[in-house]
């Protein structure tokens, strides 16, 4: 018969080496909770020291406030804390740290020392703590403040020190904490010593974007901007990476809510919405974004090592964060302005910011021009409007004329043109794609748009999968002008399709367009509906192509239209439209300085 276990109380070092697995996982968590109760205390200064990435010896320095010995002995017992009183201060938080677990936890499992002074004390006090047991309370001559030092971290737990990392991944570790909380504290001073050589120290500054260039030397060619916005009690500041120098792979992402830095990789997914079609799909911008909000909005206490939050709306959150990042993005002005003639603004016709907007001396001409047959393209209108419903966004009356220098087509696929600093090369099919896929979502948005009724309607041969998509995306394709219908078996009627441009060829659009639907492609990973999918592939097929030769006037209308979309330097695709050659990186290529 199997003897009935009995229910026992733990010893105080035996509970406390249990919470030290929740709270101290590494050397990395020791300095982290280390540093957020220098923060709290007001430091101005803190120094951080690791041997053997923080396996051998911790030591945080700090000036705040300090402690009492009495505080200083108090600290050490489990949950005793200075920063809440009552359950109910737990709904607003506004402290880093709050739950008096974080030095019992790395007693418990390590050699510790705490010497710490108050302000106006003339004898400060050191404590001497092994693996959870007091060793000694002595007096020491100290200036306000607190030093922390954790030596030998896991002694009494082999197996957890054998699962930590090796000294390179575990330095690694303590520096992205120190880097966290710095951007967070970007008043205070930041001192990280490894090994014995400083490998950071990061003075007070002002403001986020110098703190996060003195962390990251390649922070300067990163293409930072600014962003800020709020709506309602939900403010979104920081900084993120311009679209076009955004690369794959390893990217430096920071969320900070209140001032805490947390993790959430959903509220990334939300940051990186925003910058679809800008972005090819994989690449990972730079994201430092500061949240606030109200504090009983957002639950801090929901994770061991404070790491996570959870947000009372957070379908609010990230859809905020989303449309934060997409608007910073529709603001993104262009480096090139014309070398003659004002800056011109437009009025009423959905540009953000005063980018150039080529155009002066176009001869206005009619649908009927074009659908005459006209040889002579300088009289047909070759980017129109009334294709997915929106009007010319190059109308005389929504722009101010002002001299313009020539515009130079070079080998039939890119358009030049002379700026005030430099050349601006502009790619014609992907700056088409822009323009398309911008006016085909606004169109569906009015739902007003319109075909070009076909003299010989055409037929379209169909597998039954096939069939089934076209008929799934019916919809959108007839908003966006195609009028179509079973024909027999296995084939389709078209008798209206879209007019983006003189030169289209609808047919070959319209089976590209199937195949693509049929059987998806890079580009439909990035579509969110139907909507999109129609629109995206509509605009990738349909947009004027490489190789195609424009008159002046054609080129003019394409630049003009181009600049008053909402995100003119990035296709579809998230390939820039535009490439700006500086007037200094000309004059080094040719060896002159």
């Amino acid at each position: 018969m199997v003897a009935r276990p009995r229910i026992r109380v733990l010893p105080d070092h035996v509970a406390n080496q249990i919470a030290a697995g929740e709270v101290v996982e590494r050397p990395a968590s020791v300095v982290k909770e280390l540093l957020e109760n220098a923060l709290d205390a007001g430091a101005r200064t803190v120094r951080v020291s690791i041997e053997r990435g923080g396996k051998g010896r911790i030591r945080v320095s700090d000036d705040g406030c300090g402690m009492t010995r009495e505080d200083a002995l108090v600290c050490l017992d489990r949950h005793a804390t200075s920063k809440i009183r009552r359950a109910e201060e737990l709904r607003e938080i506004h402290t880093l740290g709050f739950r008096g677990e974080a030095l019992p936890s790395i007693a418990a499992v390590s050699r510790l020392t705490i010497e710490t002074a108050a302000e106006g004390e003339e004898v400060g006090t050191r404590l001497r703590v092994l693996a959870g047991r007091m060793q000694g309370v002595e007096d020491v001559a100290r200036r306000r403040g607190t030093t922390v030092d954790v030596a030998n971290l896991f002694l009494n737990t082999p197996v957890r020190a054998r699962f930590l990392a090796s000294v390179p991944a575990e330095t690694r570790a303590v520096s992205d904490v120190i880097h966290s909380l710095a951007l967070a504290h970007q008043g205070t001073r930041f001192v990280f010593e490894s090994g014995g050589r400083t490998v950071l120290d990061l003075p007070a500054e002002r403001g986020l974007r110098s703190r996060v260039e003195a962390i990251w030397k390649d922070a300067e060619k990163a293409g930072l901007i600014d962003l800020s916005t709020g709506q309602g009690d939900l403010r979104l500041v920081g900084v993120i990476q311009r679209p076009d120098l955004a690369r794959p792979g390893f990217r430096r992402s920071h969320l900070f809510v209140n001032g805490r830095p947390f993790r959430d990789g959903r509220l990334v997914a939300a940051a990186d919405r925003g910058y679809r079609t800008t972005v090819p799909e994989g690449t990972r911008p730079w994201l430092f974004l500061f949240l606030g909000m109200p504090r009983v909005e957002v639950d801090v206490n929901v994770h061991p090592g404070k790491a996570e939050v959870r947000f009372r709306s957070r379908r609010q959150v990230e859809g905020f964060v989303e449309a934060a990042v997409r608007e910073t993005l529709e603001g993104i002005e262009s480096a090139a302005r014309w070398d003659t003639g004002p800056e011109m603004v437009r009025e009423g016709t959905g540009t953000r910011g005063s980018g150039p907007v080529p155009g002066a001396g176009r001869t206005d001409r009619t649908d009927a021009a074009a659908e005459s047959g006209d040889g002579d393209r300088g009289q047909m209108q070759l980017f129109r409007g009334a294709a997915s419903g929106v009007e010319d966004v190059g109308d005389e009356a929504s722009t101010q004329r002002a001299p313009r220098p020539a515009l130079l087509q070079v080998h039939n696929s890119f358009i030049l043109a002379e700026t005030r600093d430099g050349v601006i090369i502009v790619d014609q099919h992907a700056a088409h794609e822009r323009v398309l896929y911008e006016r085909i979502i606004a169109g569906f948005e009015r739902r007003d748009g319109q075909g070009q009724r076909l003299l010989f309607p055409f037929t379209i041969r169909l597998s039954g999968p096939e069939m089934d998509v076209v008929e799934s995306v019916r919809a959108p394709l007839t908003r966006l002008g195609f009028e179509f219908e079973r024909f027999g078996d296995g084939a389709l009627l078209v008798q209206a399709v879209p007019s983006p441009h003189a030169y289209f060829d609808a047919e070959r659009c319209m089976r590209e367009m199937i195949d693509e639907l049929v059987h998806g492609s890079e580009l439909m990973k990035g579509a969110r509906n139907q909507n999109e999918r129609v629109a995206m592939s509509f605009a990738c097929k349909a947009a004027i192509k490489a190789g195609q030769k424009l008159s002046d006037e054609e080129m003019q209308e394409l630049f003009d239209q181009l600049f008053a979309t909402e995100l003119p330097y990035h296709d579809i695709h998230g390939r820039p439209t535009t490439v700006n050659l500086r007037l200094d990186e000309l004059r080094r290529s040719f060896g002159r300085t």
